[in-house]
């Protein structure tokens, strides 16, 4: 992409040809998109369906690789926030080019449908994309996969355990990249009510691990902020939801599910059955 190129794994299909489906999958905060690509191998292997794989690697400044990769500071990428090297390029800004690429109808004359997934920090850039990603180009399907994220873009100023009153004694728990009232990055041009209307149209899988639920884990956001979103990774799932449903009603296009037994395990949720159902249509997720 201009001003910047970015690192991946993808499996053959990427050379291009007649494939239907693809699979990009969003690593978590330790950037180990090598792990996360090999367990969507997994997952294609036990779903039994073709499709092209693609793992993005968001580096940090002291990962290894040339000056032309793209690299942020710590933390900013889940955050969508421009990178600190070679451009000041927004990790939307990748999204935006990996699915520009999958738009590419002389290379993928037949592609379909494209999954964006991502687990933890991955998940967090996923969620943040669905609202203010500007998508695939005609034709092309996109459904997106949220999987036990640490916090949420929320689109109102109430939390839940704030009493249904705003945080007053939080500062900044409004502000991105927990809501909307000031410190956008300089990707995010639309208004409010844009943002949150795109995001309630798009197709969304929200993937909960039900053990989630360690207050103490070492990547959980335990930021002011963070809190504010509920005590634990699935506890803020739910409460995410219950907004969105207390805002919008039904969410037709929109579905979640709890994975019994799995906590905060990338390979784990993409393996279960509702996560490949989510990833590949596969039967089997109650």
């Amino acid at each position: 992409m201009p001003g910047g190129a970015v690192a991946l794994f993808a499996t053959a299909e990427w050379d291009g040809g007649p494939v239907r489906r693809a699979v990009v999958v969003v690593h978590g905060r330790g950037r180990n998109a090598a792990g996360y690509f090999a367990a969507l191998q997994r997952a294609r292997a036990a779903a039994g369906v073709p499709a092209l794989l693609i793992a993005p690697h968001f580096l940090a400044r002291s990962d290894p690789g040339g000056d032309d990769l793209l690299r942020w500071r710590s933390g900013d990428w889940p955050a969508g926030l421009p990178a600190a090297s070679p451009a000041p390029l927004s990790s939307f800004d990748v999204l935006d080019a990996l699915l520009a690429g999958l738009s590419d109808r002389a290379r993928f004359p037949d592609l379909a449908e494209v999954v964006l997934v991502g687990h933890s920090a991955g998940a967090q850039l996923v969620q943040r994309y669905v609202a203010v990603g500007h998508g695939a180009g005609p034709g092309l399907k996109v459904r997106y996969v949220i999987a036990n994220p640490s916090s949420y873009l929320w689109f109102d100023a109430l939390r839940p355990g704030s009493d249904g009153a705003p945080v007053a004694t939080c500062p900044g728990y409004n502000r991105w990249k927990y809501g909307l009232e000031g410190g956008l990055p300089p990707y995010v041009k639309d208004p409010a009510a844009t943002l949150e209307a795109r995001y309630i149209s798009r197709e969304v899988v929200y993937l909960l691990g039900a053990r989630d639920t360690d207050p103490n884990q070492r990547d959980l956001d335990r930021s002011c902020a963070g809190m504010a979103e509920g005590p634990n990774r699935l506890a803020r799932g739910h409460a995410f939801l219950a907004m969105l449903r207390a805002r919008h009603g039904a969410l037709p296009t929109q579905v979640a599910h709890e994975i019994p037994g799995v906590a905060h395990q990338g390979a784990r949720m993409l393996n279960s059955a509702c996560g490949l159902a989510a990833l590949f249509d596969t039967p089997g997720c109650e």
